[in-house]
């Protein structure tokens, strides 16, 4: 696990997943590489032509548009090239030190994956609010990424500054407790005031809990602030995010509790949406 992998589509948050990538770099001492997946959707080839027209007088029209096919699948491929090579000059005036480029056919889902075993973040664009194709490859993919992926992924939802400070949304179960383990053994968001929040009753067993998360991250070095909140968990969310100028949230995915059900399908979406702070996904 050597390698941050950025998402880059050509969109116009590909500029800002590259400002957050290589900020994620330098905090980890990680090479980046910044990818581009060819998405079979977006490139149709002569099986996706052929079914559709008959032979004799139009063989002539098929050929036209397999012709065409090739040409835009050409076009795509040399277009996603200098997607990348701008990204990288990007990068590298950021400061970037170690940048690869790679360029793969296929699923960007597949495509990671694959990538797994020497990744050790995935940073990746929400959607735009315009929809455009580029985006919305991306961010359609999202929930995907978070439910397959075992590495953490940043999203970036606008234009990328630097965190002074991070949230962390904590429920007390396994995959927020591996959610702490790994923050606090990553240099990604060390340095940075933590706030460490659950939310509903401040019963014994919460207070237990919290406090031992609270534990694990100071032994660390962080510095954190700690605070059960009642109430439904993304009202109470996003109000203390707004009350304490919050600049990035982390929570570990998919738990078993009403976390998993607020972070999964729609409300998944909602989050990812509505945002307007970088969002970590750890596992």
């Amino acid at each position: 696990m050597t390698n941050i992998i950025a998402c880059i589509d050509g969109s116009s948050l590909s500029e800002h997943v590259t400002t957050a990538s290589v900020w994620a770099a330098k905090k980890m001492g990680s090479a980046l590489i910044l990818l581009h997946s060819l998405e079979k959707e977006a490139i149709k080839t002569d099986e996706d032509l052929s079914g559709s027209i008959g032979l004799g007088s139009r063989e002539h029209l098929l050929d036209e548009l397999v012709a065409l096919d090739e040409k835009r699948a050409k076009l795509a491929f040399e277009h996603g090239k200098l997607v990348l090579e701008n990204a990288k000059d990007f990068a590298q005036s950021a400061g970037a030190k170690q940048v690869a480029l790679l360029q793969r056919h296929g699923d960007l889902v597949d495509n990671l994956l694959h990538l797994e075993d020497e990744t050790r973040l995935i940073v990746v664009g929400r959607h735009g609010s315009n929809h455009t194709m580029d985006a919305h490859t991306i961010g359609s993919h999202i929930e995907r990424v978070a439910r397959t992926s075992h590495r953490p992924i940043l999203i970036n939802v606008g234009k990328f500054k630097t965190p002074r400070n991070f949230m962390i949304a904590y429920d007390g179960r396994e995959a927020a407790d591996n959610a702490i383990t790994r923050i606090a053994q990553s240099p990604l968001l060390i340095g940075l005031p933590c706030h460490l929040v659950m939310v509903g009753e401040a019963t014994l067993e919460r207070r237990y809990k919290l406090d031992e998360a609270q534990q694990i991250l100071e032994e660390e070095g962080f510095e954190v602030i700690a605070s059960i909140n009642p109430g439904k968990i993304y009202p109470t969310l996003t109000q203390y995010k707004e009350e304490h100028q919050i600049e990035l949230m982390a929570m570990g995915a998919y738990g078993h509790s009403k976390l998993r059900q607020f972070f999964v399908g729609s409300n998944t979406s909602k989050m990812i949406i509505e945002s307007d702070i970088p969002l970590l996904i750890l596992r």
